[in-house]
């Protein structure tokens, strides 16, 4: 847990509310705020932020807590504006606007801010660009495009009742929860560059692919009530396993489970066996290896504290419970199971195999 937890705690609402993004009552203002005082609390972004980032000074630590805020932000405002309408139309004049607030080049005039996610993006644009990282601006409002855009997309499969395939929704996944964007805000709360030399190989390409797939998809295992059961949404690992692989929900959530343990030991075992050969042959100096090492230590943080997040924050474990036909399968306590499974062998299969042996057989 990061020490400054207190001194966020004691700013984050001041944000929200400046940004327009929280009602001062419980009752929603005409201006459209997208939280009450209740649900910002509930989602315990400044727990997320303290969890994920262990190790961040108070203005990295800061920064990266708004990004988060403005992520959800961006999220719940989506859904509420056009996921629950259908308005699809609504939602690409929308996304393009927002484009115009993630522009290339730091000197660029940016729109007037219509609504709180603007806002929000709109003083971000100002504030996470310092010197010693302007070198990912681009990267990062990239990442931040093909975040907003899969929103887009996955209104679209839901108008439809088009269920991703498997293999598509695994590359999808990563765009549609910000993963992209994981990689910086690792190195913003580390002050650690990951080597160019290493950047683009095989190695260090498999090893962000995992590190960015245990995310989202845990992730589609926490909100699976929350984004099947209230929003009706059909972009969830859960609902494409089990339409891809024709099982259960039940098989369905395990088979998730034994993707996202997967994923998560691929990301170990190339951490801890693969990358040194690779550092060595690409002739790093002592202080790069010492900045990769940093910069590693900071992703582990980050997956730990985002699942800490999942199995805990009451957004993903709501005190009234899911409905009585999922509770015992998807209540907090079994969020937790699946999310760190007991009784596997180490091969992160089920006791008797089968809904790993039906993902490979799919794959």
């Amino acid at each position: 847990m990061n020490p400054y937890l207190p001194a966020l705690r004691e700013e984050t609402e001041t944000w929200a509310r400046e940004m327009g993004m929280l009602d001062s009552d419980e009752t929603p203002s005409a201006h459209r705020a997208i939280w009450t005082l209740s649900q910002f609390h509930a989602m315990a972004v400044d727990q997320l932020s303290a969890w994920a980032l262990p190790d961040a000074s108070l203005t990295d630590l800061r920064l990266n807590h708004r990004f988060n805020l403005w992520a959800l932000a961006w999220d719940d405002y989506f859904v509420s504006a056009f996921k629950r309408t259908g308005d699809l139309a609504g939602a690409q004049a929308f996304t393009a606007r927002l484009h115009a607030f993630l522009p290339p080049d730091p000197g660029a005039r940016l729109p007037e801010p219509t609504n709180a996610v603007e806002r929000g993006m709109a003083d971000l644009q100002q504030r996470l660009y310092p010197p010693r990282l302007a070198h990912w601006r681009q990267g990062l409002n990239r990442a931040l495009a093909r975040y907003i855009d899969a929103g887009v997309q996955e209104l679209a499969n839901s108008r439809a009742s088009r269920v991703p395939d498997l293999i598509e929704y695994a590359q999808f996944r990563r765009e549609s929860f910000a993963a992209y964007t994981a990689p910086y805000s690792v190195e913003l709360s580390t002050g650690a560059r990951i080597p160019e030399q290493i950047r683009h190989s095989r190695t260090f390409c498999a090893l962000l692919d995992a590190f960015m797939d245990y995310m989202g998809l845990a992730n589609d295992i926490a909100s699976y009530r929350r984004e099947v059961h209230d929003e009706r949404d059909v972009n969830n690992l859960v609902i494409v396993l089990q339409t891809s692989l024709g099982i259960t929900v039940q098989e369905a959530m395990h088979a998730a489970a034994d993707l996202v343990t997967a994923r998560l030991r691929h990301f170990e075992h190339l951490t801890q066996s693969e990358l040194a050969p690779v550092a060595q042959r690409a002739g790093l100096n002592h202080g790069e290896r010492i900045e990769l090492e940093a910069w590693l230590r900071g992703a582990c943080s980050f997956l730990s504290g985002l699942h800490a997040w999942y199995t805990g924050a009451p957004r993903y474990a709501p005190v009234d419970g899911p409905p009585a036909a999922d509770a015992e399968r998807l209540g907090r306590g079994a969020v937790d199971d699946l999310l760190i499974p007991h009784g596997r062998s180490d091969s992160g299969a089920a006791p008797d195999g089968t809904s790993t042996r039906l993902v490979h057989a799919r794959l």
